[in-house]
Parts: structure tokens; C-alpha cells; sequence
């Protein structure tokens, strides 16, 4: 009797035993198929060209309906800067501005002087004018401008020391004293111009002590050029 009520609990629970075991079995094999498609691997496809455009930018090009009447900057195709052209001549460089203007009103002041025959006749080598003899202990030196009154300079020197730096020549004589030493005194006058009517024109004449005229002349210089005489005192 008892074991026919064991053998009818087993057939009662075979039902069951049989549902869990089926029940597991179908998780594992869900789990297998899960785990074997967790990850799926791409290829990489490599590209033919690159993707970024490389190409320059252009300038935008201008407005063409411009109801306002601006001025629109037009576009330089070409931004390079224009070469210098080649020459067999050098050019003439000017660190100041005020240079180039000075060579310009020379150049046209010079034009004027040659339309009006007005060109450097003066000498362009020292010009000596001898010897004279004196007694005294001073000479009276004396300049004036023969032509017209057109700014010509002077230098005065005696025995290479300068004794009137700057002279304007006048139509008048005007003049200065010099101390001679005993032998010989060497009197000097620089050009420092021409003036505007070329070139540096003068009348000089140098006097004793006692106001006797002991040498007399004229030059015409050019600008730089020298004109002197000696003096030799007894």
C-alpha cells in the first residue's frame, strides 16, 4: 500500500520535473546564442581620397546690385608685388626728402644761369699773383665785388690761419689790417661761392702803412678756388 502511494507522488511530480528541466535547458541554449552574437566586427573600408577639401579659399567675389552707389573694392587676381626693373644705371638715393628737393632747385637754377649764358668762366686752379716788397709793419688788405652784387664769399687767410672766415663781397671796397711778420706773408682768398651770377668775381688791393697802393687785381673764381699773394716784408 505504501508503495503504491510512493509510485503515485512520483508519477504526480514527473509533470513538473520534467517542465523545470525543460525550462533550463531552453535558458542555457538562449544564453549560448546570446554570447556568441554579443559583438559583431566591422571591416574598415579604406577611402580613395581624402574627405577634407584641400582646395584654396577664392575671394568672395564683389557686390554686382549695389542700390546704395557704394564703392566696392575690386578683387586682385594676382597679390604679388611688381618687380623692380633692371638697369645698367645706378639710382641716385636719397636718405632725406629735403635732398631730392634741393637737387631739383639746383638743377633748375643752373638751367636758368646756362639759358642766360650765365655758366662758370672762373678759374678752376689757384691763381697767384707774385711778390711785393714793404717796409711796413702792417697791410691794409681791401675786396670788392667788380660785377654786380650777387652774394660771392670770401675767406681771408694769413700765413695758413684763418683771420675773416666769411665774407660777403659789396660793390664798395671793404678791407681789414693784417700784421706782417719779418720775411715772407702769404695773403689768401677762398671762393666759398660763386654767387648766383657765376662765377666768384673780386677787385683786390693790398696798401702799406702809409696807404700807398702796393699790389692791385682781380679774379674770377671758380667755387673752392684760391687767389693769393706774398708779402715779403724788410
Amino acid at each position: 500500500m505504501k508503495t503504491r502511494n510512493h509510485d503515485l507522488q512520483y508519477l504526480q511530480m514527473k509533470p513538473y520535473f520534467l517542465f523545470v528541466l525543460m525550462l533550463f535547458l531552453s535558458l542555457s541554449a538562449h544564453a549560448q546564442i546570446d554570447s556568441r552574437n554579443n559583438s559583431v566586427a566591422i571591416p574598415a573600408i579604406e577611402a580613395e581620397t581624402d574627405s577634407i577639401d584641400s582646395s584654396p579659399l577664392t575671394p568672395s567675389k564683389p557686390i554686382e546690385n549695389n542700390p546704395f552707389k557704394l564703392n566696392t573694392p575690386k578683387v586682385a587676381p594676382n597679390l604679388e608685388m611688381p618687380k623692380k626693373q633692371f638697369s645698367m644705371f645706378p639710382e641716385e638715393e636719397f636718405g632725406n626728402p629735403g635732398e631730392l628737393y634741393t637737387q631739383q632747385l639746383d638743377d633748375h637754377l643752373n638751367s636758368i644761369k646756362s639759358q642766360l649764358e650765365l655758366g662758370t668762366k672762373g678759374s678752376k686752379t689757384d691763381q697767384y699773383f707774385g711778390v711785393v716788397e714793404t717796409e711796413s709793419d702792417y697791410a691794409i688788405v681791401q675786396y670788392r665785388d667788380f660785377g654786380e652784387e650777387d652774394g660771392d664769399l670770401i675767406r681771408v687767410s694769413l700765413n695758413g690761419e684763418i683771420v675773416e672766415y666769411r665774407i660777403t663781397l659789396r660793390n664798395h671796397f671793404k678791407g681789414l689790417k693784417l700784421k706782417l711778420q719779418k720775411g715772407k706773408n702769404t695773403i689768401e682768398f677762398l671762393a666759398i661761392n660763386e654767387g648766383y651770377l657765376l662765377p666768384n668775381t673780386a677787385h683786390f688791393r693790398v696798401r702799406d702803412d702809409m696807404g700807398a697802393v702796393i699790389a692791385s687785381n682781380q679774379w674770377n673764381l671758380s667755387k673752392g678756388v684760391k687767389a693769393y699773394i706774398t708779402v715779403v716784408k724788410k
